[in-house]
């Protein structure tokens, strides 16, 4: 059995989780891991960094943000070892971002169904392709070229 103390070179923390060394550098800077540095000054990841590692590596293959996997990690320590709470509420916090990503993916398809149906392609008229568009109620051409 390992100790929660367990420290483990980045060269480990790499071959365990299958992260390039150049991605867990990356994902410290980031401040999504933590590690500490020995009198030599070598990266020493506390054992506990094996599930952040996962979970970053799942939120990849999935799509998701660092951004969003930093804010659901927002209150999960880096310096000692996660409670099972600190985990639930990450957990909860990543739901949360996952179900409106969820409803995202079912708005763009509910329009992608009717865009193609239509058939018009129209960047006057298609929302889809054209959201948010300012100028367009002014009329058609260049708005901002003088003439």
């Amino acid at each position: 059995m390992h100790s929660p103390d367990e420290l483990l070179s980045v060269g480990e923390m790499s071959r365990r989780t299958g992260v390039a060394v150049s991605a867990l550098h990356y994902y410290e800077r980031l401040g999504l891991i933590g590690s500490e540095r020995t009198a030599g000054n070598q990266r020493r990841y506390p054992r506990h960094m094996l599930r952040r590692v996962a979970l970053i590596s799942v939120a990849k293959r999935l799509g998701i943000p660092l951004e969003d996997v930093a804010e659901a990690f927002a209150d999960v320590p880096l310096s000692s070892t996660p409670s099972h709470e600190d985990w639930q509420r990450a957990s909860r916090r990543w739901q949360k971002v996952l179900e409106q990503r969820r409803r995202g993916i079912e708005q763009l398809e509910r329009e992608l169904t009717g865009c193609i149906g239509c058939g018009c392609l129209s960047m006057k008229a298609c929302t889809l392709l054209n959201p948010d568009d300012e100028l367009g109620d002014t009329g058609t051409g260049a708005r901002r070229i003088p003439v």
